[in-house]
């Protein structure tokens, strides 16, 4: 039986979860979609329960395996990215993947924001509305205000996208389609990291930038296939519009 060659592409959003199969052509010819219970954090706000998403992702990649009418040549992934996941140095999750609409404290904001030139200097230089926790430069900026120990131990903060790639290729990897999306951690007019990160030592937490182009060779249950590092979704939706300009 000729096998058709396809590329498997994970959707993660905050309600759904789903699963793309496309062929030569970018046709879908197979997908799966799922629901997946919240669980909360210490402070008993729903968030993501990671180790029910890593069970989707890896059960999802052994059920596709399986399809003998298919041959999985690569996989990459497109989620909301305006969170972290808090890794130590073997990989292992720290903490909650905190929710991106839980509630900021202002005291926190409004000192950074004084420190660097105002909420609106600091708005526009990152080309970030001053939202909260939806700023998630800010989530990092939080747990090294409020939980010094927990900051200490995080050797990497990879947005959802590229902690997903982690999963399969156990590279420690930033894309810039995450970083530049209203996380308040670049600085457009320099194109670089904006100072605040560098002066408060939120640098030394973020992996090294990879190009969004980039991909991994991995062996998976015999089978090798090129893994990408993830895209925020709605840089993902952007880009075929580049392109096609």
């Amino acid at each position: 039986m000729e096998t058709v060659p396809v590329i498997a592409v994970f959707d993660i959003g905050k309600t759904n979860k789903k699963l793309f199969l496309l062929d030569e052509n970018y046709r879908i010819v197979y997908e799966k979609s799922e629901r997946l219970e919240e669980t909360t954090d210490e402070g008993s706000f729903p968030c993501e329960d990671l180790e029910k998403l890593n069970i989707f992702i890896l059960d999802s990649l052994n059920e596709i395996r399986a399809l003998v009418e298919f041959s999985v040549r690569a996989v990459n992934f497109s989620a909301y990215g305006a969170s972290f996941v808090y890794l130590d140095s073997n990989g292992k999750p720290l903490a909650p993947l905190y929710n991106y609409l839980k509630p900021y404290p202002e005291q926190l904001s409004d000192e950074l924001y004084r420190r660097y030139g105002g909420a609106d200097r600091f708005a526009s230089e990152t080309a970030s509305p001053a939202l909260g926790s939806l700023n998630s430069g800010l989530q990092l900026y939080r747990i090294r205000k409020e939980k010094p120990g927990l900051f200490g131990r995080i050797k990497y903060a990879l947005h959802l996208p590229q902690y997903l790639s982690f999963l399969l290729t156990g590279q420690f990897y930033s894309d810039i389609t995450s970083i530049g999306c209203h996380t308040a951690l670049w600085d457009f007019e320099r194109n670089s990291y904006h100072k605040w990160v560098n002066n408060e030592g939120i640098i030394q937490k973020l992996a090294p930038i990879l190009p969004c182009n980039r991909v991994f060779d991995v062996t998976f249950k015999g089978k090798t296939a090129k893994i990408g590092t993830g895209l925020h979704d709605s840089s993902a939706a952007l880009i075929p519009y580049l392109f096609s300009f």
